[in-house]
């Protein structure tokens, strides 16, 4: 089970949370209250960042006090060592299924998006070996320049269709200079509109080469096939 930092809340804090009378005469008079009323606030927020929000704070003071003044508590510690376990459990479960949930809608949304044809024009071939398709037609006016900042969805694949990064599987677009990154997505993104959207096939000399990315999955010499919407120009 993971440790847990509930036995480092202190008994100041204990007694200001359990005992409502004094909660508005409590004062920070001396160095050990302060302190105690900083280990308080911090040991919460991190029970907050473990998804404790619902935990009884006037319970939790109560088990401190108990333990601090020596009295008799109201659950043993090898039950209480099961109860936590049990919840933490159970709450990992919950965590898990939502974040199941959260992949399965997300994994949705990315494959409609990579699955959207609009236009079915022709395959180009630029000068460089860059072949692109248009798939959305945009409304921009503009195309972007080398030195300007743009922000976009893509997806990027091998031609086997090996997936090796994907802005839109995990949900949120990237921004860059145009100038900052391999040369086929220089060129085409100066092709660009605002609202195209596009699917690249990109030589492994418009791309990364020789040395390639052997980390991300990129063999030397791969061509590479991307699917990028442009959304903004900054």
């Amino acid at each position: 089970m993971k440790k847990l930092n509930l036995t480092f809340i202190i008994a100041a804090i204990a007694l200001y949370a359990c005992n409502p009378n004094e909660k508005k005469s409590l004062k920070l008079e001396t160095q050990i209250d302060s302190v105690s009323y900083s280990l308080g606030t911090f040991n919460a927020l991190q029970l907050q960042g473990q998804g404790l929000d619902d935990i009884n704070a006037d319970a939790v003071g109560m088990g401190i006090e108990h333990v601090f003044n020596n009295d008799s508590a109201l659950i043993s510690q090898e039950i209480a060592q099961k109860i936590l376990e049990n919840y933490f459990k159970t709450l990992q479960q919950k965590k898990e299924a939502e974040r199941l949930k959260k992949q399965d809608s997300l994994a949705a949304v990315a494959k409609a998006w990579i699955e959207e044809k609009v236009v079915n024009e022709q395959i180009q071939t630029t000068a460089s070996g860059l072949q692109y398709e248009i798939l959305v037609n945009g409304e921009g006016e503009t195309n972007p320049t080398a030195e300007n900042e743009v922000t976009v969805y893509y997806h990027g694949t091998l031609v086997d269709g090996t997936v090796f990064d994907s802005s839109i599987e995990r949900g949120e677009p990237v921004s860059f200079q145009v100038n900052g990154v391999i040369p086929g997505w220089v060129e085409a993104l100066q092709l660009m509109q605002v609202g195209d959207k596009w699917k690249l096939t990109i030589p492994g000399n418009l791309a990364y080469g020789d040395k390639g990315i052997p980390q991300a999955g990129i063999p030397p010499n791969a061509t590479l096939v991307f699917i990028v919407e442009l959304l903004s120009i900054q």
